[in-house]
């Protein structure tokens, strides 16, 4: 039997999501293959969450003490959305001692965190993008440039994070100083991008050594301006409906341009990537490295969609992180 530790935590507001993965892959994971651990890493502590005590995990081999046992891994099931479990740093932790992780690479997950480089690389292979301007914390920003470039809407968002911390969708030059803020807040760095009206789509792919899955598509409707915290998760705030209400034809278009992406990028794992579609065209928004594995997840509807059970696609994902490790 294989051990597998459940990594969450990280040092970004995303904390309290990433517990909500762990929790709900702790619960479904096939135990009859696998022994698990849930390992909760932040900025205070690294300790296995074993009931009633938490056990200092040692970061020279990743491993700790229980009873007596020494305690080491096979394999880490990532659940850190943000820093430092989807930006690269644990990946490059886990390749030094030796221990496969369900995610891309230390340079994929890098890159793929910082949106602004992400969206320059996607736009060399001839995907289309929303255009988009970075901007450093500390540097002067002239707005009146920004509106003449973008107009209104815009958004202004953190360039390194997620579940839409710090986005605003600005509709007036008033908003514009207040937005741009409020992102610094989050992050040293910003992007700023035009609004661009039309659906919001996502589809997942994981592919391994013997496989590829091309997930169904969901289309998301959000009750509020956007698809913001709020309307991620908090039950009745969005819509998401698995498969999107898409004809065939765009569906296939939608999973074949993510599983483009998926390779041009070189990922591992499953990664679920975000679209807006406009005029019949999708528009690459950002790629989700570690997405949400939560009950209420994307990637967990999608997989049910697709007639696999939530247990059979995350054995897939431990199986595969194995097999590169």
């Amino acid at each position: 039997m294989k051990t597998i530790a459940i990594v969450c935590g990280g040092y970004s507001r995303e904390e309290v999501i990433s517990l909500r993965s762990a929790e709900q892959i702790a619960q479904v994971i096939d135990k009859q293959k696998y022994e698990t651990f849930t390992i909760l890493i932040n900025k205070e502590k690294w300790v296995a969450k074993i009931p009633g005590k938490d056990i200092p995990v040692a970061k020279d081999d990743f491993s700790f003490i229980m009873n007596g046992r020494k305690v080491s891994f096979d394999a880490v099931f990532m659940a850190i959305h943000g820093t430092p479990g989807e930006d690269g740093r644990l990946q490059a932790y886990f390749e030094m001692i030796g221990i496969p992780v369900t995610t891309c690479n230390v340079f994929v997950s890098a890159l793929t965190f910082n949106k602004f480089a992400t969206k320059l690389f996607v736009k060399e292979y001839g995907i289309l993008t929303a255009d988009a301007l970075m901007f450093h914390k500390g540097k002067s920003i002239d707005i009146r440039v920004i509106a003449k470039r973008f107009g209104f809407p815009m958004f202004v968002k953190p360039n390194n994070g997620g579940s839409s911390f710090g986005v605003t969708k600005v509709k007036e030059m008033a908003q514009l100083e207040p937005a741009i803020e409020k992102a610094f807040a989050e992050d040293t760095e910003i992007i700023i991008e035009p609004f661009i009206e039309g659906g919001e789509y996502t589809c997942g792919v994981f592919k391994s050594d013997t496989e590829t899955l091309l997930l169904p598509v969901t289309e998301i409707v959000s009750k509020t301006e956007f698809f913001d915290f709020e309307a991620k998760y908090t039950k009745g705030m969005s819509e998401e409906i698995t498969p999107a209400r898409l004809s065939p034809e765009k569906t296939k278009e939608c999973q074949e341009l993510s599983s483009k992406i998926y390779d041009m990028l070189g990922c591992n794992g499953v990664v679920r990537i975000d679209y807006l579609k406009k005029e019949d065209q999708f528009y690459f928004m950002e790629i989700n490295t570690v997405p949400g594995m939560s009950a209420e997840s994307i990637i967990p509807q999608q997989a049910r969609a697709y007639g696999l059970t939530v247990t059979e696609f995350y054995t897939k994902l431990i199986e595969d992180a194995l097999t590169r490790g």
